[in-house]
């Protein structure tokens, strides 16, 4: 960690509000009413579990925190920048979160190792040695660095999901969010 993220992490503590503040947010698709008016505040470093029904809305909800999906009423704010449709503060917000998505959503012409890799390289603009022994790094912190140089196709659905955890994670985010954690 640098200082500028080490000053930044002590502002998000700091931040009374919290990193994720949704106050009276609201989401339909057509004329289903699928938020209504959620109001959450998660501080930084606090661990929180939203769980309900199927359909209930949790993946909904989850996906508007990184504007993913569009909250028609109320407001989110991410780490002090409020959600508008302004593309700036949409990429601000999504580059410092990392996202784990229900069916992992990874590449599959890239191996593993270049899945995890990827985001590191082409926003953070790091050289693929130093991105390849982070991801590496990161692979062995969730248990496969063994399957590195495989694809997708070749991986358990268990292990597709710690490659996505590590890709996630690759990129330093200040907040994590996962989408049904436990189906792998």
């Amino acid at each position: 960690m640098n200082a500028s993220q080490t000053d930044a992490a002590a502002a998000a503590a700091d931040r009374p509000e919290g990193i994720i503040v949704a106050r009276d947010v609201h989401k339909w698709f057509g004329q289903l009413h699928v938020l209504r008016g959620i109001d959450l505040t998660v501080k930084a470093g606090e661990v929180v579990v939203i769980f309900g029904a199927s359909g209930s809305g949790k993946s909904t909800f989850i996906r508007t925190i990184n504007r993913l999906e569009e909250h028609q009423r109320g407001e989110i704010i991410v780490d002090g920048i409020e959600l508008t449709n302004d593309i700036r503060n949409i990429a601000a917000i999504r580059s410092e979160i990392g996202m784990v998505f229900q069916s992992f959503n990874l590449f599959p012409h890239l191996t593993a190792l270049q899945n995890v890799t990827l985001a590191p390289r082409k926003v953070r603009k790091l050289a693929r040695a130093e991105a390849d022994a982070v991801g590496m790094k990161l692979l062995e912190r969730v248990g496969i660095p063994e399957q590195a140089h495989k694809y997708p196709e070749q991986l358990s659905g268990g292990q597709q999901q710690r490659v996505a955890i590590a890709r996630a994670l690759a990129m330093s985010p200040k907040i994590m969010l996962f989408d049904e954690p436990t189906s792998a």
